[in-house]
């Protein structure tokens, strides 16, 4: 029995060549292996053809022992799957009788004639062991073959993650005893670099266990923390002294671990606080409010917003002065300013955030470029503006605008719960 499992997961598809549709079972696969602590070192997809599925398998029986294989197993003639293993392995396909009574049962429950096509996806590879499809029509197979151990998946999510849970892995923990478990600890920053976190710790990125990886976000960025060990408690307490250091280094950026978004975490506040927010918008057109509403319970402290693109909106919904939009334009830290401070006044809110910018491709100037914005927060201690200058497309400078400012707020309401005035 081999000591180490080294496992790649092979998608095969033309579609996901063509990105019609995402490869959605590379990240499933991935979060699955290493919550049982199995190493998964690669990732491939390749089309439905059935020679370059062979070289597929050819290239992965040189590097693993273990191959995790999704779609290409149903009944029309460009699932090629089983007939490239087969043909790799040099076995033959032979009609598996239990195959074809589930299959005849799976239409029989239905009230529908099975159709002769499906009649391929009951044929089985020779030496090969069926696994139960409880949700579709295509069984899957287990093979070991040379050394390697090949598991054959559905494609459809819904029928290949249960299968994966309920008959791969606990046969792979079986095969491979003595995995160490993977335990992964994620700490999210905002306002500062990866390169900027990178550069000032490269003693603790240059471990092998527990790892340190930055990773880049759009608008933030984050570290991920992983250590191996017999358990996952062991493997946690790797973790816990290298997060205490990244607190300490960077605790003025920090806001969140794992699932937390920044979204979360400035909702999170708001209502522990009992305080609540509205917001205006002009360069980000809704998509703070969006990300805010998206948080169930976000009714227990988002009021409303206001999306004013047009100098005539923000005058009559949120009472910016004409003299200020004359003398200094809408994107400017007095627009931003009044801006903020008027839609807390019409939500009657505790706190009020508004952004204004220029976030192209267009209309930027050498005064005012593209990407420059102009971000207010006014609450109870007063106004204050931030002067932003994004880079990115449209896209990439309105979503880190919303972050930013999120970010910025979710600091000043946490600051005024440890520090009020």
């Amino acid at each position: 029995m081999e000591n180490s499992c080294r496992a790649e997961h092979l998608a095969v598809g033309t579609e996901l060549l063509l990105g019609q549709i995402a490869n959605g079972h590379a990240r499933t696969i991935s979060l699955e292996f290493a919550r049982h602590g199995l190493p998964l070192y690669y990732h491939s997809v390749v089309g439905d053809n059935l020679d370059r599925i062979v070289h597929a398998f050819q290239v992965a029986a040189q590097r693993v022992n273990v191959v995790v294989v999704t779609g290409g197993l149903g009944p029309t003639n460009d699932d090629l799957t089983k007939e490239a293993l087969a043909a790799f392995l040099d076995r033959p396909l032979q009609l598996s009788e239990p195959a074809l009574r589930e299959l005849e049962s799976y239409f029989s429950r239905r009230n529908r004639p099975m159709p002769e096509q499906n009649l391929k996806q009951a044929m089985c590879i020779d030496g090969g062991e069926l696994l139960q499809n409880p949700n579709g029509t295509a069984p899957g197979q287990y093979v070991f073959g040379n050394g390697v151990h090949y598991f054959l998946l559905p494609g459809p999510p819904r029928e290949m993650l249960p299968m994966l849970q309920a008959q791969v892995l606990p046969r792979l923990k079986a095969l491979f005893p003595g995995q160490r478990t993977l335990v992964s600890r994620v700490l999210h920053f905002c306002g500062i670099g990866e390169s900027d976190v990178d550069e000032q710790i490269p003693e603790l990125t240059s471990m092998a266990n527990p790892t340190v990886a930055p990773l880049a976000g759009e608008g933030e960025m984050l570290l991920r923390i992983s250590a191996y060990d017999v358990d996952a408690t062991s493997a946690a307490a790797r973790i816990a002294p290298i997060e205490q250091k990244l607190r300490e280094r960077f605790l003025a950026y920090l806001y969140g671990t794992d699932d937390d978004t920044l979204e979360i975490v400035a909702g999170r506040v708001l209502r522990e606080t009992a305080q609540t927010l509205a917001v205006a918008e002009s360069c980000t057109g809704g998509l703070i409010s969006s990300m805010i509403t998206a948080v169930p319970g976000a009714s227990e402290y988002f009021l409303g917003g206001t999306v004013a693109y047009q100098n005539e909106v923000k005058m009559s919904q949120l009472a910016v002065s004409a003299d200020t939009l004359a003398a200094h334009g809408a994107v400017s830290e007095q627009t931003a300013a009044e801006m903020a401070e008027g839609v807390r006044k019409a939500f009657m809110s505790s706190y009020g955030l508004s952004v204004t910018g220029v976030a192209g491709p267009t209309g930027g100037t050498p005064e005012k470029p593209v990407g420059l914005v102009y971000g207010a927060l006014a609450g109870p201690h007063g106004t204050e503006v931030f002067r932003m200058q994004m880079r990115g497309s449209r896209d990439q400078i309105r979503l880190r605008t919303a972050k930013s400012m999120l970010w910025r707020l979710w600091q000043r309401v946490e600051g005024s719960r440890q520090s009020p005035l």
